[in-house]
């Protein structure tokens, strides 16, 4: 019985060592990607290790979750599939350059998964906030952006974007917020000398206002 119940352990520990190096690679990555020439053949294939890295990443959060299903295994997976939402809607804009090329199957069932999560992550956040936990805070902002921007894509699916460049934004966004939530996971894990709440809210708080001016360059 001992060893039955030792396997789930180490299936757990080493799906955990597997997804902590696949989010160091996608932070490294993504990092990369930014800092070399957009459109580059170093910019793309940075770009590919990253969107990769953070398939990774959601999917042992997954895992791990069907491992040990506690509260804070679910939130953690339901953040990793919010992460995750951003890097690959961003990946998946440069499918769709032409005015004419709508969208998938594939990206109608992310933009589910990311309302699906949102709203997952407003009712924990809520949940927690009744019980007095300050926490919910995090989880209420996470999930309102989580749901909010899944709701605004599956209108924009419908109507489209006539806007010629409008995917060269996306995909410029959308990277990036996917690279703020890798830096999230990075400094809830490292950061411990900042309050909970402030490990896990300064990336947005600092990367928002970044992304904003980033576009804002190259609209000029």
């Amino acid at each position: 019985m001992s060893d039955v119940q030792a396997l789930p352990s180490a299936v757990g520990e080493v799906t955990l060592g597997l997804h902590v190096l696949a989010g160091v690679l996608a932070l490294f990555a993504g990092a990369g990607a930014f800092l070399t020439s957009k459109g580059g053949t170093r910019h793309r294939r940075l770009g590919r290790t990253y969107v990769y890295a953070m398939a990774f990443v959601v999917t042992s959060a997954l895992a791990l979750f069907a491992l040990d299903p506690t509260p804070t295994r679910q939130f953690l997976a339901l953040v990793a599939v919010f992460s995750f939402y951003f890097v690959f809607s961003g990946y998946r804009v440069l499918s769709r350059k032409r005015p004419t090329d709508g969208p998938e199957s594939v990206d109608w069932a992310a933009v589910g998964l990311l309302t699906a999560a949102g709203a997952g992550l407003v009712l924990m956040g809520g949940a927690r906030l009744l019980d007095g936990s300050s926490f919910g805070t995090v989880m209420l902002v996470f999930g309102a952006i989580g749901t909010g921007f899944g709701l605004s894509d599956a209108r924009a699916y419908r109507v489209g974007d006539p806007e010629p460049r409008a995917w060269f934004f996306q995909h410029l966004s959308r990277m990036s917020a996917g690279y703020i939530a890798t830096v999230t996971a990075f400094s809830t894990v490292n950061f411990l000398f900042l309050p909970p709440i402030a490990r896990w809210l300064w990336p947005t708080l600092v990367g928002s206002p970044a992304i904003y001016l980033l576009a804002r360059r190259y609209e000029a």
